[in-house]
């Protein structure tokens, strides 16, 4: 079993976890410099593919948590795709897609690869974040993204548990 960073409690929560090796198995980088990965314990996991989920998550998020990400993303120097083509979660190109997994990614013109991994378990969603420096300078900028980028998914996969 995952060893977990306990965040938040309660039922259905997000909750905070090291990142399992299964899941860093599935990355496609060259290396990862940073690694993060939260789980939703929800009943419903196994009523929609991975991608699905995922799509779930991401594009039907309110449309102005959707520009705030974007946003976000843009100012990160991410190439993001078109929001209305199956080959993108919400710009994200989809690296792998399998029923229990998704693995989108994508990179930025400052020097910076990441990729999203969704992955769907018996009870619970596992959402991870793989990011890889190609340059000292994206170093120097995630570490100030870090902390909100954290607030953030963890309020978009709240609102994901939240919603119908």
């Amino acid at each position: 079993m995952d060893s977990t960073i306990e965040r938040h409690s309660g039922q259905g929560a997000v909750r905070q976890v090291d990142p399992p090796a299964e899941a860093r198995a599935r990355s496609t980088l060259a290396h990862v410099d940073y690694a993060d990965t939260f789980v939703v314990e929800t009943a419903r996991a196994q009523d929609r593919t991975a991608e699905q989920w995922a799509r779930a998550t991401l594009e039907a998020a309110p449309e102005g948590l959707r520009k705030s990400l974007r946003v976000a993303w843009r100012a990160l120097g991410a190439r993001l795709g078109p929001t209305d083509d199956a080959r993108f979660v919400l710009g994200w190109p989809v690296r792998q897609s399998a029923p229990d997994f998704v693995l989108l990614g994508g990179t930025s013109w400052l020097g910076m690869q990441a990729e999203l991994l969704l992955e769907r378990r018996e009870d619970s969603l596992l959402f991870a974040t793989f990011v890889q420096h190609d340059t000292p300078f994206t170093r120097l900028v995630w570490a100030f993204v870090e902390r909100p980028h954290v607030r953030v998914v963890r309020h978009v996969l709240e609102q994901a548990r939240r919603r119908p």
